[in-house]
């Protein structure tokens, strides 16, 4: 028997208030926000986003086969395109959509957020529940006031397990979503100042957090990080929103889902754990200690979901990095190899850190050294200088050997850099280009990382064009 679709057109046109224009009679097995990847037969949301209007795509996106388009105003290109139904607010909505998603929804939800950790974790969920059920997850880092609606406008009606990442750069975002998701177990990964320019301390960045508490369901779960200072913090907010059960994860004893040895190694992890009163062993192939102990809050959201703990386990040694998320790339020098490990998606103190800490792991050929190429990271506040001259003591615990800065603000780690160690500094990532593809050297680990502001990726982009994947050694992503 063919699956049912995602949403018929009696299904769609009572979900969503609207007044139709043309006739809309067609089943709908996807939704889309973007008519350069829309399938034929998706339904076409028009979002005013910070950047683009979805509005002046909306007959590219009939003539490419949509359905049907919903749109906040109306024109005679779009008339004659196909049918559209005209609401007051396109991604109110799409989240009419998402709510109409999660009231059919059968199966169990979980949601994830975190100052660090939110994606991988919310991959290495998907990647096990998957082999266990229909499991339905965020496409990238689809977290934030459209990301999180147009997910769960998606959800399957037969989906065993729904897997949701919600993001936020500012208090008040993530109730909303949370109470979109309705979750059945929420996971915080950990508490960092990320985003503190629009926050007065990190105690706040945490209050943001548990916002996610709010949306969990009568008897769900909330997994928090014992080993992360705001802990009680967040306990106690959970106790407060009425969330009866919390799971503790991290180093300590008294932890619920607990590490108890690891072995780090360039580009896996061995560990052995006590999730939940199970205590097993296994890889992980996604390497470094922060990802380590996010495997414990996933191993415990899976043992709580009632899924198979064990099979879980095996499946995290399937895994590895994401591009622009550590992931590896050997590059062909004229008389060897060099390691590339991309990490250029995104940057914050914390992942800064661990992003050094692997550097530091890895172990370059003969004659090769340990490279860091390091851009701004944003959203810091008043604190930005002291963040980035901090990291100076994370280069030399990692011996890094030299050091490519650019931006504003990482010239404050510049400074603070021995002359031996500095590569070479530039006010933009631009600029910066010609003096490191000229240094880099067969043997040598090159760690690519920013914000994704200071544009860190064509750097990654440069360094794979002059110097191209050697073959055979590509190194898979999620």
């Amino acid at each position: 028997m063919p699956d049912a679709p995602l949403w018929t057109a009696d299904e769609f046109l009572a979900a969503v208030s609207g007044d139709l224009t043309g006739s809309f009679t067609a089943d709908a097995n996807g939704v889309s926000i973007d008519s350069r990847s829309l399938e034929p037969g998706d339904i076409f949301f028009a979002i005013l986003g910070d950047r683009l209007d979805g509005h002046h795509y909306v007959r590219t996106a009939l003539e490419a086969g949509a359905s049907i388009a919903v749109v906040s105003r109306v024109d005679d290109d779009m008339l004659a395109a196909g049918p559209v139904l005209v609401v007051d607010d396109t991604l109110k909505a799409m989240e009419q959509l998402a709510h109409a998603a999660r009231a059919r929804f059968k199966g169990q939800a979980v949601a994830v957020t975190g100052s660090v950790g939110k994606t991988s974790s919310k991959e290495a969920l998907k990647h096990c529940l998957s082999r266990q059920g229909k499991t339905h997850a965020a496409t990238a880092s689809f977290n934030n006031h459209w990301g999180v609606p147009l997910t769960l406008s998606r959800l399957p009606r037969d989906a065993v397990y729904g897997v949701f990442e919600v993001g936020m750069n500012h208090p008040g975002e993530i109730t909303p979503l949370t109470k979109m998701i309705i979750p059945h177990v929420a996971i915080i990964t950990t508490i960092e100042a990320v985003h503190i320019g629009a926050f007065s301390s990190v105690e706040e960045i945490a209050d943001a957090k548990a916002e996610i508490f709010a949306g969990v369901a009568p008897g769900g779960v909330a997994i928090l990080n014992a080993d992360n200072p705001h802990f009680s913090r967040l306990k106690a907010a959970a106790e407060s929103s009425g969330i009866g059960q919390i799971v503790s994860f991290g180093t300590q004893e008294a932890c619920n889902s607990r590490l108890l040895d690891i072995a780090l190694h360039n580009e896996c992890s061995c560990i052995t754990a006590n999730i939940c009163g199970h205590e097993l062993t296994y890889r992980l192939g996604m390497p470094g200690r922060h990802m380590a102990i996010n495997s414990l809050a996933v191993l415990a959201a899976i043992e709580l979901l009632g899924a198979d703990l064990a099979m879980a386990a095996l499946a995290l040694a399937e895994m590895s990095p994401a591009k622009g998320r550590g992931a590896r790339l050997e590059l062909s020098m004229s008389n060897g190899t060099a390691t590339l490990i991309d990490e250029s998606y995104n940057a914050n103190p914390a992942s800064m850190r661990a992003a050094l800490a692997l550097l530091g792991l890895s172990s370059p050929g003969r004659g090769g050294r340990r490279i860091a190429v390091m851009g701004d990271m944003l959203e810091l506040g008043p604190t930005s200088i002291d963040l980035h001259a901090k990291l100076a003591d994370d280069v030399a615990l990692a011996q890094t050997d030299l050091v490519f800065a650019c931006g504003d603000h990482m010239k404050a780690l510049w400074d603070c850099l021995p002359l031996e160690r500095q590569g070479a500094y530039a006010v933009s990532s631009d600029k910066l280009e010609a003096g490191l593809l000229a240094a880099v050297r067969s043997g040598d680990v090159i760690m690519v990382k920013g914000s994704l502001g200071s544009r860190m990726g064509p750097l990654v982009e440069a360094l794979c064009k002059r110097y191209p994947e050697a073959e055979g050694e590509a190194s898979p992503s999620i």
